[in-house]
């Protein structure tokens, strides 16, 4: 039999949304994302490579205002940057590709490159089929964890993906993607304050001098 103080201890450690359906925990994570219109957060990003064994981590700042500005600014790799400005997106990553930027347009980079989060909560349905996870913890946060599988016939970057809803703000804390070449890119979002004033300078992108602009054939 259960004592008292494991009974409340239970209790304490459960997160209300377990006792949710998935589709609720989605619908309501669906309805907080439609009432963000900017966003300012923190993060830790982990890529692996499961070809050549590699292993990358990286963290940075984020800036967003929807629907479709974007600002990433990494410090580790520090200078890195990626930036959407509402036609176009540019990928400057001189820690990988020194001397360039790739400059793609909105509809060719994808939600992956305009809204990080929202690329899940988009008509989710349509696009995936969906499995509950399950409830853990990232930190002092209670969170459901929630699986998405591509459907067929879906242009999306990667085939499944499995992520982290806050279970008392239903915002999405932590992100887990896997393409169709086996690379995982797992997103943590250290902080993350919704509708935060954010710096219009930080959806321009100035070439700097020197550096080749690359427009990847058939990605214009």
């Amino acid at each position: 039999m259960l004592t008292l103080a494991l009974v409340a201890a239970l209790a304490v450690a459960q997160p209300s949304t377990l006792g949710q359906d998935v589709d609720a925990v989605v619908d309501r994570a669906i309805a907080v994302w439609s009432r963000v219109q900017t966003l300012r957060a923190t993060f830790e990003q982990t890529l692996v490579n499961p070809i050549t064994g590699s292993s990358m981590v990286a963290k940075g700042t984020l800036q967003q205002r929807k629907p479709d500005r974007l600002a990433i600014a990494f410090t580790e790799p520090s200078g890195d940057r990626i930036v959407a400005d509402g036609k176009q997106v540019w990928v400057y990553l001189q820690s990988a590709t020194p001397g360039q930027v790739i400059r793609l347009s909105n509809a060719a980079a994808g939600a992956a490159n305009t809204d990080l989060i929202g690329q899940f909560l988009d008509a989710p349905r349509a696009k995936y089929d969906i499995v509950d996870a399950g409830w853990d913890r990232l930190g002092d946060r209670a969170t459901r964890a929630v699986v998405l599988t591509a459907k067929p016939g879906q242009p999306l970057p990667f085939i499944r993906a499995k992520v982290w809803i806050d279970s008392s703000e239903a915002l999405i804390r932590q992100f887990e993607s896997t393409d169709a070449s086996g690379i995982t890119r797992k997103v943590r979002l250290l902080t993350l304050t919704p509708n935060a004033a954010v710096d219009s300078a930080a959806f321009v992108f100035r070439v700097p001098a020197g550096v080749r602009v690359v427009e990847p054939s058939g990605l214009r």
